[in-house]
């Protein structure tokens, strides 16, 4: 059966990541450390054979796309559907605001309730990870055979791991989800594989030449 091999990663840093205050679907650009990811992951992939490049529509996982794509000659489709979670009037306001805020609500959250949405224009669990499969089926079933990116969100990589590994959605998370580390995934019509997860290998081995 043919199949369609996926690389899955997330965008690099912004300084809402490091305030760890929530972005969703607000377009928050990289930030310096964020711009030295993507110039690494692209470096990692450059010798890789890719032949698409698709990303978020939001800013910073175009920006991060970009620096792939443009190793490879290559363009980038954007889809919006490749977006973060929205978090409704969780956007914009750190983790700790919100449980001083809204504590019952972050208990929710942080306990996965499937069901539970965001208010104000908010998604659960189960409309992100509906979303997540049926766009990621749609892009793969273009490119069967082929070798992709998908430059992508912390929530919509969560999914992505669900679905290859068949955990459930309110399952507690054990696996990484570390900015611009490599995330790899087969798809065929049957479902979606896991193959390798969070090569950070490219950011240590930069690290370690800088003498950080």
């Amino acid at each position: 059966m043919q199949s369609t091999r996926i690389l899955a990663i997330r965008h690099g840093e912004t300084d809402w990541n490091v305030e760890t205050r929530i972005q969703g679907h607000t377009d928050i650009p990289l930030n310096a450390q964020g711009l030295w990811q993507a110039d690494q992951v692209a470096q990692a992939l450059k010798n890789e054979s890719i032949d698409a490049v698709y990303a978020s529509d939001l800013s910073r996982a175009m920006t991060t796309a970009q620096a792939i794509a443009h190793a490879h000659g290559l363009p980038i489709a954007t889809h919006p559907a490749l977006r973060e979670r929205h978090l409704g009037h969780f956007q914009g306001k750190t983790w700790q605001e919100i449980e001083s805020q809204h504590p019952d609500d972050a208990l929710l959250w942080k306990q996965r309730l499937p069901e539970w949405t965001p208010a104000g224009g908010g998604e659960n669990l189960l409309m992100l990870s509906e979303r997540i499969h049926t766009c990621l089926n749609e892009i793969a079933a273009r490119h069967m055979g082929q070798h992709i990116v998908c430059v992508t969100h912390g929530g919509v990589l969560d999914i992505l791991y669900r679905l290859a590994t068949r955990q459930a959605l309110h399952a507690p998370r054990t696996w990484g989800l570390r900015n611009t580390a490599i995330n790899r995934l087969l798809w065929t019509p049957e479902g979606l594989q896991l193959v390798g997860w969070a090569d950070e290998a490219h950011l240590s081995q930069a690290l370690d030449e800088k003498g950080a």
